[in-house]
């Protein structure tokens, strides 16, 4: 592992590597930083928490050289609001002692706002792929100068519903243009955009995405049901000394807000939520608080999973087990960052159990399991979605034993009848007889 003095690096840009505290590169940024400056396609596949943001950050910057143009020069596109402000805040970290414009756009804020940045002047554009677009085709940004391009944790923009975006996005850039790729798994989809857009792309990979870090302590719990799934998270949460910084992650929305609601009864001055119906100020907020140490436990959904640097965090609780093993991965490396030691906690359930083996199968290890302490209550209560979980099996079941035992059977009464079109008119002349002869109209007129 090579130091930042060892690399061809500008004294401006060590300057502020220096003041950050960094002085090992990481395996990532090692291998990547000869290979961007070369200017070739570079594809990076590394774990989440492994330094990728200052990987494509340096050696782009080592190259920039200080211009008047209007157009920026080179584009960083990331999944997230979040994101956003936090490669901005890198940037200009490392710029301090550079002349550069740096500008983030994302959505849910005024586009209005964006647009009279846009027109000052910028070098490096940091957006969501949905925002950029929009700028780009109301002209408010010319993609026409981009030089440079990179696509951070591209599987999640995939996830998010961005691959429409980044096609079109692909088509307004320069043909001429050099492409960077970062990303924590390689998928079908990324090899089908690196085959389009990209030319002779070198692949650099670091760990795999089953990789589990080895300075994270990895443990386990099986629960019955959510009930005791609180219980047993108030009680660990109650160690205050040991549980110093806690990241817990639920699977929606609304059990982020109901597990927020449970846990304010005990912990209300050290608890934060995060999740997509929060606004873009509360979200901030609660990163903020969290960040300084305000809170010490943070409730979020995967929205904040991958590529935010939460730094010192102790603990990472998997309230709920994610459906896909990767998921698991980029959850447990928001602790145990910067090689220090970190900790993950897994509750899953009898219905969970499923996902819980897949992890361990993508890991090639089993995680420790512990036993539920005895002060915990094991609750008999069930959710909503439990109650209806368990009635829609036993219903399925008896459903299948009536098919088994009565395959044949007669017809109802009401469905032997033969249908009749005409049977209407039967019964019409039935109750309206029609008269034998027409009477004596004809006697009656013969007589005249």
């Amino acid at each position: 592992m090579s130091n930042f003095n060892e690399i061809n690096l500008n004294q401006q840009l060590y300057n502020a590597i220096e003041d950050l505290g960094y002085k090992h590169q990481t395996p990532i940024q090692e291998e990547t930083f000869s290979k961007i400056l070369s200017g070739k396609d570079v594809v990076g596949i590394a774990q989440t928490g492994t330094g990728k943001t200052i990987a494509y950050c340096l050696p782009l910057l080592q190259e920039l050289s200080y211009s008047t143009q209007t157009n920026p020069r080179i584009l960083i596109l990331v999944p997230t609001r979040e994101l956003v402000a936090q490669v901005v805040e890198t940037l200009n970290q490392l710029t301090k002692y550079i002349t550069c414009r740096i500008i983030g756009v994302y959505g849910g804020t005024n586009m209005n706002t964006q647009k009279k940045w846009l027109q000052d002047g910028a070098d490096v554009i940091v957006a969501t792929p949905g925002r950029l677009y929009d700028l780009a085709l109301c002209r408010a940004l010319q993609l026409k100068g981009i030089k440079k391009v990179v696509i951070d944790e591209v599987d999640v923009m995939l996830d998010l519903g961005f691959r429409f975006q980044l096609t079109n996005i692909f088509e307004l850039l320069p043909n001429k243009k050099q492409n960077i790729m970062f990303s924590a798994t390689m998928t079908e989809d990324i090899e089908m955009i690196i085959y389009s857009f990209f030319s002779k792309a070198e692949k650099v990979q670091i760990a795999l995405s089953g990789t589990p870090l080895d300075n994270i302590n990895q443990t386990k719990y099986s629960v019955p049901n959510y009930f005791t799934k609180e219980n047993l998270l108030v009680s660990i949460l109650s160690d205050k000394i040991k549980m110093q910084k806690v990241l817990i992650f639920v699977s929606s929305k609304k059990i982020a807000d109901r597990l927020y609601e449970s846990l304010s009864e005990f912990f209300i001055s050290d608890l934060a939520v995060i999740h997509s119906n929060k606004s873009q100020n509360y979200r901030f907020r609660s990163i903020n608080r969290y960040n300084e140490g305000k809170v010490r436990i943070l409730i979020a959904t995967d929205i904040i999973a991958r590529g935010l640097d939460l730094d010192r965090i102790s603990h990472v609780v998997n309230f709920d087990t994610p459906t896909f093993p990767e998921n698991y991965m980029h959850r447990i490396g928001r602790t145990g960052r910067a090689e220090e030691e970190g900790n993950s906690i897994l509750f899953y359930t009898q219905k969970e159990e499923f996902y819980k083996n897949n992890i361990e199968e993508l890991m090639k290890m089993k995680i420790c399991e512990l036993e539920i302490p005895k002060d915990v209550e094991i609750a008999q209560k069930l959710t909503s979605e439990e109650h209806r979980a368990n009635n829609k099996n036993i219903n399925r079941n008896i459903k299948i034993i009536d098919r088994v035992n009565s395959g044949f059977h007669e017809k109802n009464a009401k469905n032997q009848k033969v249908n009749d079109r005409d049977r209407w008119r039967k019964e019409r002349a039935i109750k309206y007889k029609k008269p034998k002869t027409r009477g004596d109209k004809g006697a009656n007129l013969r007589r005249k």
